[in-house]
């Protein structure tokens, strides 16, 4: 079969990551996280970040975002975060709909905001005619596979706290962004005053499995009833809590990232021996937004699925995986090429 370069959430569950579940599917286990694998899985978490945590295991992104959210806001307060965001385009509005907030837009760069466009959107504080605003999201890396860098989080944090504000960062490719960055994860995430972080894996290796993990405990006393109204405490928890245990053992999420961002450069530097595309955005994790034309598009679905994420501009993405080869990147940018020169014939 084909590779897909449509997205890393199509790609399968990690070999390593499916022997985790099987090896965790013998005999019975206290539901709910009350077992030895959800224990052990709190326990990397803190020696990874070397503090102690609260941490809650969830099955989807979305559902990391919505109970980070849901957990340290009140209805009447917004949502910081670039207009590109997930919690903003690509959540069909879940973070809205059960927080009650607001979720208000900012202008960015690479999907990127900054102190000033956060600083431009705190007007009516205090008033009670308009939405309070009480928290920043940034996603690292963004949604057009761009990085902070630990200088722009430290000084967004530090806005952030001088003016009452909770900083969350939504990490689903975080181990993209830490390899991206050569940073161990905390040192681009609690040790700059993140609060929340919704820490991703199913894109790079897991079957279903994220985690929220908040560093400000002040913040979490209520995790666990939120955890449970947000329809996100698995009741067989072990499950999700083996794959993460597998996961950060023996640095298995930075094999799969190294990967996957190796992959991108190396479709990044065959398209750019190509006429005719232009890559838009740099490209510093594991994905590649590029602008061709409307009949090489055509031409290339003819041979793949992929996302056209702006039809208007003609702007597709192609995401690279933890298991994609040289040898796909290769055969990939043979098609992409071909497609180039089919086009340019029939017009």
């Amino acid at each position: 079969m084909f590779k897909s370069f449509a997205s890393d959430n199509n790609a399968p569950v990690h070999p390593e990551i499916m022997r985790a579940i099987e090896q965790a599917n013998r005999g019975d286990c206290v539901g709910y996280g009350d077992d030895p694998y959800t224990l052990r899985a709190k326990r990397l978490f803190e020696e990874i970040f070397d503090r102690e945590l609260d941490v809650a295991f969830v099955l989807t992104g979305t559902g990391a975002n919505v109970l980070s959210l849901a957990t340290v806001l009140k209805p009447f307060e917004g949502v910081l975060c670039a207009r590109s965001a997930h919690i903003n385009v690509d959540e069909c509005g879940a973070p809205e709909r059960f927080t009650g907030c607001k979720i208000i837009p900012l202008q960015h760069e690479c999907g990127k905001v900054s102190v000033e466009s956060i600083r431009e959107a705190l007007v009516g504080v205090g008033i009670e005619h308009h939405v309070q605003p009480r928290l920043v999201s940034i996603t690292q890396p963004t949604e057009f596979g761009c990085l902070y860098t630990k200088d722009e989080i430290g000084a967004i944090a530090e806005f952030c706290h001088a003016n009452n504000l909770i900083l969350h960062m939504d990490g689903s490719r975080i181990a993209n962004a830490a390899v991206g960055l050569s940073m161990e994860f905390k040192e681009f995430t609690s040790d700059l005053g993140v609060d929340v972080l919704s820490f991703g894996g199913t894109k790079n290796g897991l079957m279903m499995g994220e985690a929220v993990v908040f560093f400000n405990r002040e913040l979490s006393c209520y995790l666990k009833y939120h955890h449970k109204q947000t329809m996100q405490l698995f009741s067989k928890m072990r499950y999700v809590s083996a794959q993460f245990i597998a996961y950060l053992s023996d640095e298995l999420w930075h094999k799969c990232a190294l990967q996957a961002n190796e992959a991108a450069g190396l479709l990044k530097g065959e398209l750019e021996k190509m006429d005719g595309i232009e890559i838009l955005y740099p490209v510093e994790t594991n994905m590649i937004f590029a602008r061709l034309s409307r009949g090489a598009i055509d031409e290339l679905l003819k041979h793949t699925f992929f996302y056209v994420v702006d039809e208007h501009k003609n702007v597709v993405r192609w995401v690279t995986s933890y298991n994609t080869t040289k040898e796909d990147v290769k055969m990939f940018a043979g098609i992409i090429r071909k497609s180039l020169e089919n086009s340019n014939l029939n017009n």
